[in-house]
């Protein structure tokens, strides 16, 4: 799908992005912030905007944001509740953060408001962390940041691997570390209060870049890790009780980062793409089911389309909704250090996966809306509502796949 806001081709052309967040509302897709490739160099995308698809037509919009706005940011953490779209750590043009921002969508007019004056200890700065949303509240786990030395310190050698070092001064501090952590980090949203519960069972080894997930009042935490294999955790949210599943039975997916796992029903989880530990951008399936405890690999028809660093959100009728990332990430190796190469493989397309049998009336209107000359008289015998809807459908599939041109 690639439409963009008419006669803006500047506009448009934004859509293009990786390492964004989105999330689905009333048939709407929202996606906000990422970055592009402009010109051979990584280019942070605005932070004053927000696009919308109508998943029943495939059409896009713009909407502005003004307000005390978020600095440009990669590696962020974005969570949808109650109407809210909030922001929170990543790396701004100086160096990883902590703040926090919230934009409510419910409102007319869309304005960022800076969370300040929180209660409680607010998480030490970190990028590619993950969230949970459980009873309207923020679950964060993981990423790759920085701590004092007095920081690193006070936490358990268990809970932060430090990578590095470095005698730059925070404050009257004058170390600093960098390394990835495994911590859970609370924000009530009612209360603007951080906490971090002690938990217990076997924790995830410390990650970022790792996928999570939630079913009822489970966490489920996957990937982020140089593992060979696929790992899964889940984390019970009431008793904040860890457990590890045993997967040396099964066919596991390969160990990867970047991807993205989304609840496709009571008791699965659903698996797409990412950076696999060799290095490529990977275009596999899977399914996990956390009553067998058993991974599935899933035919499908996407396997035009290899993506890391997209998102996924759960659509109508249990369908998996991708939208952007990269088709092919480039990954160096020398005896240093592991760089990416910034590549103009970012994508602005979106396409879905089916998780379960459509009802009739979906199968109808699909097929309609695939095959629009073959019902063009019909189309004119129908109710003005239903026949506004059909054609939102003819207009979504004619976009998805636009009629080649001579």
């Amino acid at each position: 799908m690639m439409i963009g806001v008419e006669g803006d081709a500047a506009a448009e052309s934004r859509l293009n992005r990786s390492s964004h967040t989105a999330f689905i509302d009333n048939n709407a897709l929202y996606v906000w912030g990422g970055y592009q490739v402009v010109a051979g160099g990584d280019v942070v995308l605005p932070s004053d905007e927000i696009w919308l698809c109508d998943l029943h037509s495939g059409t896009w919009e713009r909407r502005e944001i003004t307000g005390d706005k978020p600095p440009d940011l990669t590696g962020f953490c974005g969570a949808h509740v109650n109407g809210k779209l909030y922001i929170f750590a990543g790396c701004d043009s100086v160096s990883y953060t902590n703040q926090m921002f919230s934009v409510d969508l419910t409102e007319q007019h869309f304005t960022w408001k800076r969370v300040m004056d929180t209660n409680g200890t607010t998480p030490s700065p970190r990028n590619k962390n993950s969230c949970w949303v459980h009873r309207d509240r923020l679950i964060y786990f993981g990423g790759y940041g920085c701590k004092t030395i007095g920081e690193v310190r006070n936490t358990s050698s268990m809970s932060f691997v430090v990578e590095e070092m470095s005698w730059t001064t925070i404050g009257n501090t004058l170390f600093r570390c960098w390394g990835w952590n495994n911590e859970v980090n609370v924000f009530d949203t009612h209360s603007a209060t951080w906490s971090m519960p002690e938990t217990r069972g076997p924790v995830p080894s410390p990650r970022a870049g790792h996928a999570s997930a939630l079913l009822g009042n489970k966490g489920y935490i996957s990937g982020g890790a140089e593992t060979a294999e696929l790992d899964l955790f889940c984390l019970d949210l009431d008793t904040w009780t860890w457990t590890q599943f045993d997967l040396s039975s099964s066919c596991s997916p390969l160990g990867r980062s970047m991807f993205t796992m989304t609840a496709v029903s009571d008791h699965s989880l659903f698996v797409y793409g990412g950076l696999g530990t060799d290095g490529n951008t990977l275009n596999d399936a899977w399914q996990f089911d956390t009553q067998r405890k058993e991974w599935t690999k899933v035919k499908h028809p996407h396997k035009d389309k290899p993506r890391v660093g997209h998102t996924a959100c759960l659509g109508k009728d249990n369908d998996v909704v991708v939208f952007g990332g990269s088709s092919n990430m480039c990954i160096l190796m020398d005896s240093v250090a592991v760089l990416r190469t910034p590549t103009d493989n970012h994508c602005r397309d979106v396409f879905m996966f089916q998780t379960e049998p459509y009802s009739l009336y979906r199968l109808c209107e699909d097929f309609i809306g695939r095959n629009p000359g073959l019902f063009t008289k019909q189309l004119t015998w129908l109710p003005s509502k239903l026949r506004s809807k059909i054609e939102k459908r003819v207009n979504f599939f004619s976009v998805l796949n636009p009629v080649p041109t001579a």
